[in-house]
């Protein structure tokens, strides 16, 4: 809408200032379309520098720090050839200052046109000099489709477990809404719950969500991971994902992972070989004499000689713990069955 504002205004101006050249009688008195072709020269002038603002949505920003060094030295060395070519001049040139009127709306109109559309970003070079925004605070998190359909960011969050300004990129939520619009079942319900968490989170109040809609010119062509890796690298925060691939890609980019399924690993109890457990013996194990039951946390213990012991709580000695990021797994040795008292 500011965009909009800004372009409504300078086409104003334009005609604005059309007509006043026209009104200012410095053109020649006995030509009668010279008054209209320079209304209508500067009317299409602002129409098309309009047209090419319009055509150009993604500005970089190394062309803000363009337009400011351009305009700054544009404007000095005009200062200084008006100045050098002030004796030589015709004293009788009244187009020079409408000429300048012109340039200088044109430039205007161009600086506050980059500002508007990178509003979210500030950088100023000058040689061997570079000031940028800095990001003051704790750096966001920038969530991943995987993490907002698990669900537990937000046990998390509303547990104080992150007090971090949390990130959810529109094309994320893009892709939620696709996977929520599926023709297949699971897949339409995993998308559901996901829109279902995000309403979650923006409702809490103590929850710092914010929807990102920005477009680098790096997204170009670019999947989604690697989109939300770009932002977050852009933003200088983390990326809070359940998925091993993009885990690997954001630290392939120097990006920081926070994979919810090794904070899960890390928070369960920590067994060590010897230590006495019950375990609830539910199906036979793939080796002879073999059986396997699972903990309240879901870790699945594999229990030798326990396939004799199926449908009852047992009694085991921990024999070895093997931990990676896909899960944790408990062998232990069959001891007792555990009676019902136990």
């Amino acid at each position: 809408m500011a965009l909009i504002v800004l372009r409504a205004i300078f086409l104003m101006v334009a005609v604005g200032l059309g007509v006043r050249v026209v009104n200012s009688h410095t053109l020649p008195p006995d030509s009668q379309w010279l008054p209209w072709a320079t209304f209508v020269g500067i009317v299409v002038v602002a129409l098309m520098v309009m047209s090419i603002d319009v055509l150009t949505p993604r500005k970089r920003l190394e062309t803000i720090s363009a337009a400011y060094f351009g305009m700054i030295v544009g404007l000095f060395f005009t200062y200084v050839l008006q100045l050098a070519l002030s004796p030589i001049l015709p004293p009788d040139a009244g187009y020079t200052p409408w000429a300048l009127m012109v340039v200088g709306m044109v430039l205007c109109y161009t600086c506050i046109s980059l500002l508007l559309q990178t509003k979210d970003d500030f950088r100023f070079i000058i040689p061997y000099v570079e000031f940028a925004k800095e990001v003051k605070g704790i750096k966001p998190f920038v969530l991943d489709t995987s993490v907002v359909i698990d669900g537990r960011i937000a046990d998390l969050v509303e547990a104080d477990a992150f007090d971090n300004p949390l990130v959810m990129p529109r094309f994320v939520i893009g892709e939620l809404q696709r996977i929520a619009d599926s023709s297949e079942r699971l897949k339409r319900t995993r998308g559901r719950r996901g829109l279902d968490v995000l309403d979650r989170l923006r409702k809490n109040p103590r929850v710092d969500l914010r929807i990102d809609d920005r477009d680098l010119p790096d997204f170009t062509g670019q999947p989604v991971d690697l989109k939300l890796v770009l932002l977050a690298k852009h933003l200088e925060g983390k990326v809070v994902t359940n998925d091993y691939n993009l885990n690997k890609v954001a630290r392939l980019h120097g990006v920081g992972v926070i994979n919810l399924n090794d904070l899960a690993n890390a928070l369960k109890p920590a067994f060590l070989p010897g230590e006495a457990v019950a375990v609830h013996i539910v199906k036979p194990g793939e080796e002879p004499g073999q059986g396997v039951g699972y903990l309240d946390d879901g870790t699945m213990v594999v229990v030798e000689g326990g396939r004799e012991h199926l449908d009852q709580q047992v009694q085991i000695h921990v024999t070895s713990v093997l931990q990676t990021s896909a899960g944790r797994m408990i062998f232990g040795r069959c001891e007792s069955p555990v009676t019902a008292e136990a």
